[in-house]
């Protein structure tokens, strides 16, 4: 079982005529209550990762990265790079790096930094669910962070529900349709029952009321 796509469309509709305007572009929000999950055992959790299909809108992007990499990942259209030397220096200040990785939406290492990457901003992205995707030094660093701006993870935690962005204000009905759908047959996926295990979903903008979608 799953959705219908035009209950989908109603539910997108009367989010958006429900939110009020913003002097900012609001995220569309879903939350998906579970159940008959006991979120006590770790295998009945969920923790997946997976590309949307229409992506959710302008994702700032973060690469660490020396030399070459470092080089293509600016030419890439990468938003940022820290390289070791930055890196060395943010590791005796652990205000100065929470404010430094404070404004990215995604982060992406060089996978021989990896360990001082981990040591360094892992104690800051860990707990967010952002810790960087490891890349090879000679990656086709234009398609990585394509791909990248695209995925979303989505956990649960020992809380029987999940919660992600599945798209902005600006982006067309029918994509924020896809991407919902998208997130629906992926948890269905990672549960024992698969979309038996929704107990319901809502979905809301950022400021506005949450309507339910089942």
């Amino acid at each position: 079982m799953s959705l219908p796509t035009n209950k989908i469309k109603e539910a997108v509709e009367k989010v958006r005529e429900a939110s009020p305007a913003r002097n900012f572009e609001q995220s569309f929000d879903l939350v998906i209550n579970l159940r008959e999950l006991d979120m006590n055992r770790p295998d009945n959790r969920v923790n997946i990762r997976f590309q949307l299909p229409k992506g959710i809108g302008d994702r700032k992007v973060l690469v660490f990265a020396s030399g070459d990499l470092a080089l293509r990942s600016r030419r890439a259209g990468a938003d940022d790079v820290i390289e070791p030397e930055e890196l060395a220096q943010l590791a005796t200040d652990k205000k100065a790096a929470k404010r430094r990785l404070a404004d990215y939406d995604v982060f992406v290492a060089e996978a021989p930094m990896m360990p001082t990457v981990g040591r360094v901003a892992g104690p800051i992205l860990g707990p967010r669910g952002k810790m960087p995707t490891p890349v090879p030094p000679q990656a086709p660093i234009d398609n990585i962070l394509d791909r990248e701006r695209r995925t979303i993870v989505v956990r649960s935690r020992d809380k029987p529900f999940v919660h992600c962005m599945v798209g902005v204000e600006g982006m067309s009905d029918d994509d924020v349709i896809q991407n919902i759908e998208t997130v629906i047959t992926n948890l269905s996926a990672a549960t024992k029952r698969g979309f038996a295990n929704i107990k319901s979903m809502y979905l809301k903008l950022t400021m506005g009321g949450s309507v339910k979608l089942y």
